[in-house]
């Protein structure tokens, strides 16, 4: 099951009432934002016991169409990776819920 932003903001401000909803929304738009921003400028983005973000640069390939078999030009393009930190993998595998 998926978490949206929206069960996310409701969690959040469930454990710090003392914030208001719209606060909390336009913080949370603001982290989101600054990663989008270091990724598209190629930097690495960091949350220590979360994971790390890097953008990649995919060269320009020929490929092919696996319908048709016909080969097709694909431009180069950026791609994001994400590693999780060692703590996140020792939860998701060692920890129960």
């Amino acid at each position: 099951m998926a978490i949206v932003k929206s069960k996310l903001l409701q969690k959040i401000y469930k454990n710090y009432p003392n914030f208001f909803k719209k606060d909390l929304d336009k913080f949370f738009d603001i982290i989101l934002n600054e990663i989008k921003y270091s990724l598209k400028k190629g930097n690495r983005v960091e949350l220590r016991g979360f994971g790390t973000w890097s953008s990649n640069l995919q060269k320009a390939r020929i490929s092919r169409n696996p319908k048709t078999g016909e080969r097709l030009r694909t431009p180069e393009k950026k791609t994001i990776r994400f590693k999780m930190s060692k703590d996140l993998f020792n939860k998701i595998n060692n920890e129960e819920v």
